[in-house]
């Protein structure tokens, strides 16, 4: 696989987890809770998600060669990439109006 497909893989696979926390009621896509989950819960699922397609996105970049080094920079423009990635889900589940 060349590293076109690497990328396009890793925006996949962070535009599903993106919008994971916002379309499941389960806690951690896993713990099944009583009622609703609450925006906080939604939020740390989301930060947690991050950090776990980041880490793919480094064993991926891993198996091309060597990882480069990033600074906080990288990280607030990933952090806001996948925010917005995760705008369809919390419109979705927050603004959308439900008949």
């Amino acid at each position: 696989m060349n590293s076109s497909a690497l990328v396009w893989t890793v925006i996949a696979l962070a535009l599903v987890a993106a919008n994971l926390p916002f379309v499941s009621n389960r806690l951690f896509l896993v713990m099944s809770l009583s009622g609703q989950k609450s925006l906080a819960w939604r939020l740390l699922e989301l930060v947690l998600l991050y950090l776990l397609v980041g880490a793919v996105a480094v064993g991926l970049e891993h198996s091309l060669g060597q990882v480069a080094p990033q600074g906080w920079e990288f990280y607030a423009v990933t952090g806001c990439l996948f925010l917005t990635l995760g705008f369809p889900g919390f419109v979705y589940r927050y603004l959308y109006k439900r008949s």
